[in-house]
């Protein structure tokens, strides 16, 4: 059965691997590693995995994971912006590994995240797409999620 939870510091060790798994996949596409490079890049890795007891601890942060039949098999992260009616969601990261898609799990950690986000009194939530990566795409608008902003980036020397 397809459940998600809040994680606890219990879930360390499996987040720190899907999000190993989670940024590789980030990194190999277009525009993945000045994502992930910049300070506003999710925690990953091991970093997660240490950060966990942290991240928990913070009012404006949400890490979910997904399960089947209690097995983790994926995460969501999130954190609050701004506040009075500026308050925003960001949806850092949603991953279910490979093998796990297609059953719902990703959706309800999306729809999990979105739901904790109104309750915080946000006005909307922001997630991010990379260029070319159709299937984040299509996941988020069958959510109700459209395009707001398509950002340039152009390195200098």
């Amino acid at each position: 059965m397809e459940a998600v939870r809040a994680a606890t510091v219990n879930d360390a060790e499996r987040l720190g691997q899907l999000s190993a798994e989670f940024l590789a996949g980030v990194v190999s596409r277009r525009g993945g590693l000045l994502l992930v490079g910049g300070a506003a890049g999710p925690p990953g890795g091991a970093a997660l995995a240490e950060r966990l007891p942290e991240l928990i601890g913070d009012a404006e942060r949400l890490v979910l994971v997904g399960t089947i039949d209690d097995a983790v098999i994926g995460f969501a992260l999130c954190h609050l912006e701004g506040g009075g009616r500026a308050r925003s969601g960001v949806l850092d990261a949603c991953y279910v590994e490979p093998g796990a898609r297609g059953v719902g799990v990703g959706r309800l950690l999306l729809d999990t995240a979105v739901a904790w986000m109104e309750e915080q009194g946000c006005t909307g939530v922001d997630g991010t797409a990379l260029p070319g990566d159709r299937e984040a795409k299509n996941f988020f608008e069958s959510a109700g999620f459209k395009a707001r902003v398509l950002t340039m980036y152009r390195p200098l020397d």
